[in-house]
């Protein structure tokens, strides 16, 4: 019986320890998980054009029209897949699973990249209207638009295999007799800049939206004769869910850099237009505007205060920036016009 006793607390104590390694285990595990998800979260640097031009283009290309609009459209999609912990959006383990700031910020970033890649291939490649599109370019942009919280078969191979054809695109616009060509006009330029004003409008407007406003409905103003599908309210109260703030912030905030690159690579591609319209001045003050929502949030979380309230509201300071860049596309859209 003595004997029996003694077994009994042997066993006892071989299953407390593997117990107690196992809790240790796992609290050694969700440690380093959160340590690197702090990790994963922080944003990419900006990266000047040059330097984007050396690591995207071999040497004797860095000159041709095209490679800097295209080499930043490949330095942003690398980004999205090599960044620290690589794409995170359709993680499905830990850490992953558990970030929410990152993948919105990716998604920011792949907005941009979608915008530009279908830009590339509907204006910026033709000649005129009746042109052919650019056999890399019909591989791009849909390969960019899947979807992009896949995980089997997964965004990322979609994604590789647009970066793939970008850069044969970029190869064969500085070969002679490949037939890629990327045309710098003031008319395509002003094409692919109504679509970046309609973006920050969008970003501009949810943003704001974080503190609740009463917005009249001028969705048929302008035009007497307009009509819609559906009657409408005259007036309706916006105002983003409190869980989706941070959301909100972070995708400005992704959509922002991403622009920001492409505004530079633009004004090395398009800057012979840009001074026959007096116009590099304008854009110059877009990038700043955009430059000034990368600067470092200080806080641990996303601040919601009230308007003048007491407490900061970081989501109406990003729709500053973002508004102004707005105002200055729109202005330098005008210029691409009339200038």
């Amino acid at each position: 019986m003595l004997e029996s006793f003694k077994t009994r607390l042997t066993n006892l104590g071989t299953h407390s320890t593997w117990l107690a390694a196992g809790i240790g285990a796992f609290l050694l595990y969700l440690s380093g998980s959160v340590l690197l998800g702090i990790h994963w979260s922080q944003p990419a640097e900006q990266s000047p054009i040059d330097a984007i031009l050396t690591n995207t283009a071999p040497s004797d290309q860095r000159l041709t029209i095209g490679n800097a609009t295209v080499g930043t459209l490949i330095f942003i999609t690398d980004t999205l897949l090599e960044k620290p912990g690589g794409y995170l959006t359709n993680d499905v383990t830990p850490p992953g699973l558990w970030l929410d700031n990152m993948p919105n910020w990716e998604f920011g970033v792949l907005v941009q990249a979608r915008d530009l890649a279908r830009a590339l291939r509907k204006d910026l490649s033709r000649s005129q209207s009746q042109s052919t599109e650019d056999r890399d370019l019909v591989i791009a942009e849909p390969a960019l638009n899947y979807d992009s919280q896949k995980w089997f078969p997964s965004a990322e191979s979609s994604y590789k295999k647009a970066l793939k054809a970008l850069q044969s695109y970029q190869i064969r616009l500085a070969t002679r007799g490949e037939n890629a060509q990327l045309y710098a006009r003031a008319d395509n330029l002003r094409n692919y800049l109504a679509d970046v004003e309609t973006r920050l409008g969008s970003l501009s407007q949810r943003l704001s939206a974080s503190v609740g406003q009463a917005r009249f409905n001028t969705d048929l103003a302008g035009d007497p004769a307009a009509s819609q599908s559906t009657l409408d309210v005259s007036e309706r109260v916006i105002k983003t869910h409190w869980m989706k703030i941070d959301d909100v912030f972070y995708e400005a905030r992704g959509s922002a850099w991403a622009l920001l690159h492409i505004l530079r690579a633009v004004e090395k591609d398009f800057g012979a237009v840009l001074d026959d319209k007096n116009a590099r001045v304008s854009l110059k003050q877009v990038v700043r505007e955009l430059e000034a929502t990368q600067k470092t949030v200080w806080s641990p979380t996303i601040l919601n205060g009230s308007g003048f309230g007491i407490f900061a509201n970081h989501s109406l300071v990003m729709a500053s920036y973002i508004a102004r860049a707005h105002a200055a596309i729109s202005d330098l859209r005008a210029l691409l016009t009339l200038g």
